[in-house]
């Protein structure tokens, strides 16, 4: 193991040791000094606590939960919080990496930070999940605030998780505090566009990169792995600007139809049966199968890791925008590269969410209320303003889009602290 960067050279490889890589080669192409790279390799802050949650029929259970607190140089914390029985520190660590990358790439004046809860909220009663969120949050009270860091949804939470987190820090402080939290309700104060931002930002980068390649939308096609908060909504939206989205996956199964999916339809199938699996028309395909379909277009929008050196050969998109996080391993994005696939790494391809989290946080400390037109048109802008700044950055050092969207990303974090200083 490297002392000062903690990447393990070992044949099992996590996100975090994917996440160090591409640190580590950022560093190489900006030249930066091993001290700082070790700083940006550690994270600042983090927390792993004991979650004990009564259960409806009086049995006790216990969960691991964690807060990471990556970077603070260019503001407070940001990141989203994840119910998974796949949690655990060294991926948090690694997704709260990719956090401080992904707001210093879209200009958002944050540090990264991600949270989660080793448990499977599919087996748990609302009323169970309300007092794990709100133990939780009591456990990380002491490091939290809208000027320290702010959660937000992520995979198994949802707006209603955010407003336990909202009431229970509230509780605490004699107060309401509606910026200690994203993704709220937005009768409690959360954003309009945000619960279709990180969907948004995924077809609209989508249809960019379609548009560098020569591939015309209205006669592309798309595969989307995943039909959740992310997966569903990018579907939706290239479906409207008039892609054949040929298949979707979810936890539970996969369909293809060849000439496209109806999306507004499966989403009423989805909602009535909990999965995407059944829905009449569409042939049922093996989940992973849609990895490696003949589509233009592949979006992974599910979950860390899902594209490896044994299914990046036979991907046959041209293009893959990453909707989730780390979908794409190290080995696999090389040799992604060298096959000529555009792949639009996850800090670009997803930061629609943390873009109109920060408009939220800053709606929610003005106590007032944008337009949702606005919310998009500035989301947009943001989107295209980086999107161009990575093209640029890959052009001018012939690199690929995540090592230039990495490097542009790690240099503004490298600035704020060099402006800053090391204290003392």
């Amino acid at each position: 193991m490297n002392p000062s960067t903690g990447v393990q050279s070992t044949l099992t490889r996590g996100p975090l040791d994917d996440a160090k890589a591409q640190l580590a080669q950022a560093v190489d192409l900006l030249g930066v000094s091993d001290g700082v790279h070790a700083m940006l390799a550690t994270p600042r802050r983090e927390m792993a606590v004991a979650v004990p949650l009564r259960r409806d029929d009086g049995s006790i259970a216990v969960y691991e939960g964690f807060r990471v607190q990556h970077n603070f140089s260019r503001g407070p914390a940001k990141g989203g919080l994840r119910f998974s029985t796949a949690v655990d520190l060294d991926e948090v660590r690694a997704l709260a990496m990719w956090m401080t990358w992904k707001c210093a790439l879209v200009d958002v004046p944050y540090g990264g930070a991600k949270g989660g809860v080793a448990l499977e909220p599919r087996e748990h009663s609302t009323a169970e999940l309300e007092r794990v969120t709100r133990r939780y949050t009591a456990e990380i009270l002491p490091i939290i605030g809208p000027e320290v860091d702010i959660p937000a949804p992520d995979m198994g939470t949802d707006e209603q998780t955010m407003a336990w987190i909202m009431d229970t820090y509230s509780v605490s402080r004699g107060h309401t505090v509606p910026g200690v939290v994203t993704g709220k309700p937005i009768s409690l104060g959360g954003s309009l566009g945000r619960a279709s931002a990180t969907s948004r930002g995924v077809a609209h980068v989508a249809l960019m990169a379609m548009k560098s390649r020569g591939i015309d939308p209205t006669t592309a096609t798309a595969a989307v792995q995943g039909f959740g908060k992310v997966g569903r909504g990018a579907a939706r939206f290239l479906a409207e600007a008039g892609v054949r989205v040929q298949a979707v996956s979810d936890v539970d199964g996969a369909i293809w139809l060849e000439e496209g999916i109806d999306i507004a339809r499966l989403g009423e199938h989805s909602d009535a049966t909990g999965s995407v699996a059944g829905f009449d028309s569409c042939e049922p395909i093996e989940p992973g199968s849609l990895l490696t379909l003949p589509v233009d277009v592949l979006v992974p929008a599910a979950v860390e890791g899902v594209l490896t050196e044994h299914n990046a050969p036979q991907v046959q998109a041209s293009i893959v925008v990453e909707g989730a996080n780390g979908p794409t391993t190290q080995a696999a994005d090389a040799i992604l590269a060298d096959r000529g696939i555009l792949v639009v790494p996850d800090i670009l391809a997803n930061a629609g969410g943390v873009i109109v989290s920060y408009f939220e946080w800053v709606q929610s400390n003005q106590a007032y209320q944008w337009r949702e037109s606005e919310v998009n048109d500035r989301l947009a802008e943001r989107m295209t303003n980086a999107w161009h700044a990575v093209v640029e950055q890959a052009g001018a050092r012939g690199i690929t889009y995540r090592e230039a969207a990495t490097a542009l990303a790690v240099s503004r974090v490298i600035e704020a602290h060099e402006l800053r200083g090391l204290y003392p």
